[in-house]
């Protein structure tokens, strides 16, 4: 059974699309579209984002902003996607209140999921059930209450998010260190197209860059310099695969006056010229990047 329910009024735009395996094209609008999202899927789904590829073992959240993701495999059990604009509930803006972004959304570690146990799929299925009912009834308050309910989602996956990468070592970054990455991971979100520098960065923390390299180094993290590189090199990646622009105009929507020099990063980085790594990608070659 599918379901698709929609709240909009004046810039604001919040949907929920409940789907299974039978039906997975309900959500293909959606999934290229610039949306915030949550993902829900139970076990044994398969989905790519990006260029990852997972099976759930477990229930699982996902969480989307300009990420390409496909479900590959699905079964019968229904899966959940809610997906709503800046308007309705900017992350930015409220990070003191959900304080998710650099973490569930715009991580540099590239980890948009969060697994869930028995007794919070129990939890996180009531509060996709209670944004159903607000969209169902559609009264005057709904907006205001949707809005509640996603932010205790997005609370209880930010803590569920640090207790099972920071806690065990899959991010090995002491609390009290989490805001400076945290702020790293938003400024190179916003800014990885026109600034390449780790002085950039280090500026917009205001700290000095030997001491943001030195704050990555001393926790056995890749350097500042190579998680810039690995963002620009991913929306390359996206632009390659998922657009026709040339090489050229690619090059030079990520900062790069020199279509050449980027050519040579791109090549030097993923082991193919950005040329070949379409037509193989496309072709069903997968690259190890």
């Amino acid at each position: 059974m599918s379901q698709t329910l929609l709240f909009e009024d004046n810039y604001k735009k919040f949907g929920l699309n409940v789907f299974s395996s039978e039906n997975l094209d309900v959500i293909n609008k959606i999934k290229s579209q610039p949306y915030i999202k949550v993902l829900f899927v139970p076990a044994d789904y398969e989905i790519s984002v990006d260029f990852n590829h997972y099976k759930t073992e477990a229930p699982t959240l996902f969480f989307l902003t300009y990420q390409y993701f496909d479900i590959k495999n699905g079964n019968s059990d229904e899966a959940s996607l809610l997906y709503y604009n800046r308007d309705f509930y900017c992350i930015q803006i409220h990070d003191k209140e959900v304080a998710c972004d650099g973490l569930l959304f715009h991580n540099v570690f590239e980890i948009p999921k969060v697994d869930l146990d028995e007794s919070e799929v129990f939890i996180i299925k009531n509060l996709f059930q209670s944004i159903k009912e607000e969209l169902e009834w559609k009264e005057s308050s709904s907006e205001e209450m949707i809005r509640t309910y996603l932010k205790q989602l997005i609370i209880r996956a930010t803590r569920k998010w640090k207790k099972q990468n920071l806690d065990n070592d899959t991010v090995k970054i002491p609390s009290n260190e989490l805001d400076v990455f945290r702020d790293f991971s938003r400024h190179l979100e916003i800014h990885f197209r026109e600034k390449h520098n780790v002085s950039d960065y280090a500026d917009l923390l205001h700290i000095a860059p030997k001491t943001l390299t030195h704050k990555f180094k001393g926790l056995n993290l890749d350097s500042p310099n190579q998680f810039i590189i690995n963002r620009i090199l991913l929306e390359a990646k996206r632009l390659l695969f998922y657009t026709d622009k040339p090489v050229k105009e690619i090059a030079y929507h990520l900062g790069y006056e020199d279509p050449a020099y980027f050519n040579r990063l791109f090549t030097n980085k993923i082991g193919s010229t950005p040329t070949n790594f379409k037509k193989n990608y496309t072709s069903g070659k997968k690259y190890n990047t």
